[in-house]
């Protein structure tokens, strides 16, 4: 797969789903799909364990695939692109041309 343009930690908007127009921090990126904080939550019966004495109904994250998502630059939703600087490949926001990290 390529280079993802969304990485753990940034701040991003939903532009499809249930959840539109939300946004979120990203907390997990796996395999073309996020976890984004507060959005697609459900509902799941877990047993009691060691971490979870009570068990019972949890509201969780689900993942959405990385598609339906806009990176957020400046309050803004924004595309990615990338650009090489000093022999180094760097994230750059399409609506500014600044350099993400």
């Amino acid at each position: 797969m390529s280079a993802l343009k969304i990485k753990k930690g940034d701040t991003v908007k939903v532009i499809a789903g249930k959840d539109k127009d939300k946004e979120g921090k990203v907390l997990a990126v796996k395999d073309g799909r996020i976890i984004v904080e507060g959005v697609n939550m459900i509902v799941k019966h877990e047993k009691p364990s060691m971490a979870n004495q009570q068990g019972g109904i949890v509201n969780k994250e689900a993942p959405i695939d990385i598609s339906n998502v806009m990176y957020v630059h400046k309050g803004t939703a924004t595309r990615v692109g990338f650009k090489v600087e000093d022999g180094k490949k760097v994230r750059v926001a399409k609506s500014t041309g600044e350099v993400i990290d």
